[in-house]
């Protein structure tokens, strides 16, 4: 025996609920989108509860197709719009480990110094510089991640490991020397 629909169980507007909650991709909204074309109660569940969750849906919407009406109702287009990738700050700085002069990349935020590996932990992602710690990051590591080397860095006064990936171009790509002898476990 198969179990009920738990989308077809309840009062409209628990099935409303429940329909909104269950449509997180388009794939789900083109699945599920038939069952307000068959139903006009549940139709008028989700415009109401799309509302109430901040959609602001006219009463036009109430005309819209299905798949339309659906992905509206959800109440997310606010949320997506917010840039969860900071624009990344690609900045010359003087490395607080070696005191080389570390030049901007061009084409990445470069975070780290091309001759000693080390970095400054200032991103949270990478770019943002909105980490409050700052204290030096030492390489602890490397990895291949989609064919291209990572490095793996450690921070020495709150312990936070992230990877950044390995120059290899630019004005003054990364030391490869290093960036071999890390990857063989040597301290560096």
């Amino acid at each position: 025996m198969t179990d009920p629909d738990p989308l077809s169980e309840g009062t409209p507007a628990e099935r409303a609920k429940r329909l909104l909650d269950a449509a997180r991709t388009r794939g789900d909204v083109r699945r599920l989108a038939p069952r307000l074309d068959a139903d006009p109660a549940l139709r008028r569940a989700v415009w109401e509860e799309g509302n109430r969750r901040g959609a602001q849906l006219g009463e036009a919407a109430m005309q819209w197709p299905a798949r339309r009406l659906l992905r509206v109702a959800r109440a997310r287009e606010q949320a997506a719009r917010v840039r969860s990738n900071p624009v990344h700050r690609d900045e010359s700085f003087v490395c607080g480990h070696c005191q080389g002069q570390v030049p901007a990349h061009g084409r990445t935020a470069r975070n780290h110094c091309p001759w000693c590996l080390r970095s400054l932990h200032v991103d949270q992602v990478p770019g943002d510089r909105s980490s409050d710690c700052g204290a030096l990051m030492d390489p602890i590591g490397v990895e291949i991640v989609g064919g291209k080397a990572t490095l793996r860095h450690r921070c020495r006064d709150c312990g936070a490991e992230v990877r950044v990936r390995a120059l290899q171009d630019g004005q003054v790509p990364d030391d490869w020397e290093m960036v071999i002898r890390l990857s063989i476990g040597e301290d560096v």
